[in-house]
């Protein structure tokens, strides 16, 4: 294996990498890095890779050890190779612990980044005055994809979810030497123990029905039974696509961006108590209360001018905005909107606009699927769950 001398100011580097927004999501990509490397070294101190003879051997593989590392972004577990003499060690935990990681970093964040191997190689030539092969930066991204891929693809039919929230955000993907808008579509289940799992992602060409279709499908085609209720905003396209795909599901609309819908038609001025009587609406616990809420309104405002427009979205929208009132009321306040899962999107975006324009759409698929699987790791740990209380509440 190529030995790697940091020639440069490796706090000056540090500082400028850390500032690049690269997020200790990327820890169990790094535990990949690190631990390839030590396959190499040990390779190298062999003189024979795995089931080979010759006999330049000095040494025989003897399995495997778990060691806790710390670096400057966290603890990660490494799986260090050992040999039957116990003589190899590997420069992990010497080298690259001086260097505080430094040149791994700057590596890592172009190979889950998507940036092509040969620009990869020419960076890792200037950072450390040596060359390194094409062949193992391509490994490096190549132990990446089956990682996401495993996760994105597992099966669904392990865990019945009774509530599922879907979302789409926007990126920006180089093809055919142009930057185009596309779609990612994210799913979020709700599990029998009360515990979120991020179900689904899928890098489409735009928000459509026959994309939320697909998607859906895809879900379906990995074991997911009809749901009792989806929760997203009003797009028709995924408004069609769920009553489309999900036979018997009901659907709840967002009611965040129910209430700014409504707000954006009524006057800005002396509307306070219109606000104050839809809020009350929105937030109530049974779907009676919010149909005589609902009445009082009407009777109060129609044919009231500023508020024709803002009636008539009512009126649309009211049965879609009550459906989780038929759920138990201890679930109320997590089934009414999106914003868990928007809060989700939110982490991404921010560490996708470090990127701005993914290279291609593996790339994107690459890098979100990798936060995606590490956020979902911190989502309800050990006894927590996400919604309280027993689902005969009612």
């Amino acid at each position: 294996m190529t030995q790697f001398h940091l020639t440069l100011n490796a706090d000056q580097l540090k500082e400028e990498l850390m500032n690049s927004d690269m997020s200790a999501v990327a820890k169990s990509s790094m535990v990949l890095v690190l631990n390839q490397i030590m396959e190499q070294e040990r390779d190298d101190y062999l003189q024979a890779a795995a089931y080979e003879r010759n006999g330049a051997r000095v040494d025989y593989r003897n399995g495997y050890y778990e060691r806790d590392y710390t670096m400057s972004f966290g603890k990660v577990t490494l799986t260090v190779p050992r040999t039957r003499n116990g003589e190899f060690s590997p420069s992990v935990f010497e080298k690259y612990a001086r260097s505080e990681q430094a040149f791994l970093l700057a590596m890592l964040e172009m190979v889950v980044n998507g940036v092509s191997t040969r620009k990869v190689t020419k960076a890792v030539e200037e950072l450390c005055g040596e060359r390194v092969s094409k062949s193992f930066v391509s490994s490096l991204t190549e132990k990446l994809d089956p990682v996401v891929n495993e996760w994105a693809q597992r099966p669904l039919n392990v865990n019945a979810y009774r509530y599922v929230y879907a979302d789409a955000m926007y990126i920006k993907v180089r093809e055919d030497q142009k930057v185009v808008s596309k779609a990612v579509y994210i799913a979020l289940g709700v599990n029998d123990q009360n515990k979120r799992e991020i179900i689904g992602l899928q890098v489409n060409h735009a928000e459509s029905k026959e994309g939320w279709f697909q998607f859906f499908q895809s879900l379906q085609a990995r074991g997911l039974a009809s749901p009792q209720l989806v929760i997203s905003d009003a797009h028709e396209g995924l408004k069609q696509a769920i009553q489309q795909a999900f036979v018997g599901t009901s659907w709840q609309r967002c009611t965040v961006h129910f209430k700014r819908n409504l707000f954006e038609h009524i006057p800005k001025k002396g509307s306070e108590g219109f606000r104050s009587l839809v809020k009350e609406l929105l937030n109530g616990s049974s779907p009676a209360r919010a149909r005589q809420l609902r009445t009082e309104i009407f009777d109060q405002y129609e044919g009231v001018k500023g508020y024709e427009k803002a009636l008539e979205k009512l009126d649309e929208g009211f049965e879609d905005a009550i459906q989780f009132m038929n759920e138990p009321i201890a679930y109320h306040d997590q089934l009414r909107t999106t914003n868990n899962l928007e809060g989700i999107n939110s982490e991404v975006r921010r560490r996708e606009q470090v990127i701005r324009i993914f290279p291609n759409t593996q790339s994107a698929f690459r890098l979100i699927g990798a936060l995606l699987k590490e956020h979902e790791e911190s989502l309800d740990r050990g006894n927590r769950t996400f919604l309280k209380g027993k689902p005969t509440d009612l």
